[in-house]
């Protein structure tokens, strides 16, 4: 079981939770809880980092930001211990769990289960695991990057071969698009791994992306619930294996990314190896490149565009210049559209259904609503538009696909 910050952000949050907990070990279960800091706690800790120290160490970043969920953990342990429910808090180090060395964006490589499950048959029944955080193979503590406890707790679900993975959240589960951008949005009573893994890099902020990785990877059933909300059996939305869906939408959701950029780089020489310079420039500068297209070759010359997150536009255009200086890339000019958004529909049904781009495009032609970029995959379409039509777009394409009714 998996709570968010919103889900501990106060002392009776924490108790509900606990009374939560209560019940599932009262089925007979043992329980591993992952928290998250208190709502807030991780935003004024990296706060007082920065204003410490601007080029900071990341190891002590990691000290820092990690102590949020270790008072969460605690808090936990002390309060099911005052329901007469045994359990002891741990921290990232005590369990082990094992990462790499990548401060701040650490990815876990193991959890020996051996200390827990000696706790457990000891007469343990809840575990309150400190989420977002390891140790690396230095000694020192890491963490996992934003969003961290849901990949924690995939990956405690995945070593101790859980029966499935409770990520308790402020929303009730995964819905068909943000129902704070149409109204009409429907609960999914359960959704595949590959769409899940779709709609969260696309921007829907429920599942961090690399938590339904290694759900899908080891197969682990997770079930999205809300923590404010008395849950039945099959309350949430389950992600699972495309096999267990008997029926679904050939489109599943509608998602968007508001802080989108587009970037081209105008007139630069048409040949071998050019498209590798220039992103291996910008992955050298950690820009998140998504979206790319080149131009037609005119006079063995060409265009080549982008799209990366709206506060990645500086350190592209820093890469640029640098390997225009170098004397890497020779172009002429670098454009950036800061106020462009991209709209995504996701769904397995496309494999098997023609015409839904054709569909999505006439929507959005319907509306008046130009496309700049378009990008696809099997299961997936992606449009860059102007960002002020990003709401129409999500509440069309929303209409046009029916996702309101279910299959």
């Amino acid at each position: 079981m998996k709570f968010g910050g919103t889900s501990v952000a106060t002392l009776d949050r924490i108790r509900r939770v606990a009374k939560r907990i209560g019940v599932e070990v009262a089925k007979g279960y043992d329980v591993i809880v992952i928290v998250s800091a208190m709502s807030g706690k991780t935003n004024e800790l990296v706060g007082w980092v920065n204003e410490t120290s601007p080029m900071y160490d990341a190891r002590e970043y990691d000290a820092v930001v990690s102590s949020g969920e270790n008072v969460t953990a605690g808090l936990m342990a002390l309060t099911l211990q005052e329901m007469d429910v045994p359990a002891r808090s741990w921290q990232g180090w005590q369990v082990p769990v094992l990462t790499t060395a990548a401060h701040s964006a650490a990815r876990i490589e193991d959890i020996p289960p051996e200390n827990i499950r000696a706790k457990f048959a000891e007469g343990m029944k809840v575990a309150v695991v400190a989420g977002f955080q390891g140790v690396s193979p230095e000694g020192r503590i890491t963490t996992l990057g934003r969003g961290g406890s849901d990949t924690t707790a995939v990956a405690f679900a995945a070593a101790f071969d859980a029966e499935r993975c409770d990520i308790y959240t402020d929303v009730d589960g995964v819905y068909t698009t943000d129902p704070r951008v149409e109204a009409k949005a429907r609960k999914l009573d359960k959704i595949s791994f590959e769409e899940m893994l779709e709609l969260a890099s696309l921007g829907a902020k429920v599942l961090q992306t690399r938590s339904v990785e290694l759900a899908m990877r080891y197969k682990v059933k997770l079930r999205v619930l809300s923590s404010f909300e008395e849950q039945s059996d099959d309350a949430g939305t389950l992600v699972c294996d495309e096999e267990e869906i008997m029926e679904s939408n050939v489109v599943a959701g509608v998602a968007f990314s508001r802080e989108e950029a587009k970037m081209t780089l105008v007139s630069v020489a048409d040949r071998p190896g050019i498209a590798a310079l220039i992103f291996t420039a910008l992955s050298d500068a950690g820009v998140n490149v998504d979206m790319i297209v080149q131009n037609i070759s005119e006079e063995g010359r060409t265009d080549m565009t982008w799209s990366c997150p709206v506060d990645q536009v500086k350190r592209a255009e820093k890469a640029m210049e640098e390997a225009k200086e170098g004397g890497v890339i020779n172009y002429t000019g670098l454009l950036a559209d800061v106020d462009v958004a991209k709209v995504s529909v996701v769904g397995i049904g496309m494999r098997s259904h023609t015409g839904v781009a054709a569909k999505m495009f006439k929507v959005l032609s319907n509306e008046g609503i130009n496309i700049q970029v378009i990008t696809t995959s099997e299961i997936k379409i992606s449009v860059l538009i102007d960002r002020k039509y990003m709401e129409l777009a999500v509440q069309a394409l929303h209409d046009a696909f029916e996702l309101d009714k279910a299959a």
